[in-house]
């Protein structure tokens, strides 16, 4: 299904050339079919593409002038002139480094070690890709807002849930109240017990799975701070967020579920909420993590007979 685009990235300073990849394969599978052609051209051939007028690309594209601006303005850029600028810095990048030697694409017969070897650099570039589309100021909000929360509640189905427990135990040991909810019965329930203070962070690759959704509403609506972690910043879950967190979009393949790569880029996405997180509530999170640290160190001592 095809949601509506928004412009998610105007009022924000332009992507640097390196992210423009990024942008597209993250926003690419929202988009109408013809800013597709656009941004899929972009992406295969900067070079080319950056000797183009904006007349060239829409007749290479087989689109208008009109889409051609709306795409690049979706992608983050003022103007067609801003992104021919980062289109050619990007062919320079390109020229000046190493082709990947692997692709992400794993075959029923490849050996193990082409198999470490494609995982390795999917895994490289899910990070990248991530790391190159978050908008730290939508991250520096939502650290803001969880760490002086009373309580944060964690939303997650399926893969999802396992990064949402991910988060609430690193919170949880810096001395935060946090928990992560897989039931949907339970985290609808928990919601209706937020309020203003409190945060709510729901965690979803697609943005429209519906067991996540319903209690960001809910928290939303009881006037808690939501955050959205999702590989589909224009998805259903981002009219209930106040702060949307993009991850890469997954690269399935017939042996690599979708969920896979997903779970790589929420991680790092949670990794950077929590350190945020610490970095402002050093005095007590340090003190908070050395007890945790202490408490459970007996457990992983050698035992003696």
């Amino acid at each position: 299904m095809t949601y509506p685009v928004k412009e998610i990235f105007s009022g924000d300073a332009p992507p640097a050339p390196a992210a423009l990849a990024a942008k597209v394969r993250t926003l690419a599978p929202s988009m109408t079919r013809s800013m597709q052609r656009v941004a899929e051209a972009v992406a295969e051939d900067p070079a080319g593409c950056a000797a183009l007028t904006v007349t060239g690309l829409a007749e290479l594209t087989g689109t208008s002038e009109a889409t051609v601006v709306r795409t690049a303005r979706l992608l983050g850029y003022p103007g067609y002139r801003d992104l021919r600028l980062a289109l050619a810095g990007l062919a320079a990048h390109q020229q000046s480094g190493r082709a990947p030697a692997v692709t992400a694409d794993i075959a029923v017969d490849d050996p193990i070690a082409d198999v470490v070897a494609k995982l390795a650099y999917d895994e490289q570039q899910t990070l990248a890709d991530t790391a190159a589309g978050l908008d730290t100021v939508q991250l520096g909000a939502a650290v803001a807002a969880a760490s002086t929360a009373r309580r944060i509640d964690v939303y997650g189905v399926g893969a999802s849930s396992l990064v949402g427990m991910d988060l609430a135990q690193k919170l949880l040991r810096i001395g935060l109240i946090a928990h992560a909810h897989a039931d949907p019965h339970l985290a609808v329930t928990n919601a209706v017990q937020l309020r203003s203070g409190d945060v709510a962070i729901a965690i979803t690759h697609s943005g429209s799975t519906g067991d996540v959704i319903e209690p960001l509403r809910v928290a939303f609506d009881r006037g808690a701070t939501t955050i959205a972690i999702t590989g589909r910043p224009d998805g259903p879950v981002s009219q209930y967020a106040d702060h949307v967190l993009t991850t890469s979009t997954a690269r399935e393949s017939e042996l690599r579920p979708a969920a896979m790569s997903s779970r790589t880029s929420q991680l790092l996405v949670v990794d950077c909420l929590f350190i945020g997180v610490a970095q402002r509530t050093y005095e007590t999170a340090a003190p908070a993590l050395a007890a945790s640290y202490e408490a459970l160190a007996h457990r992983h001592s050698p035992r003696t007979r």
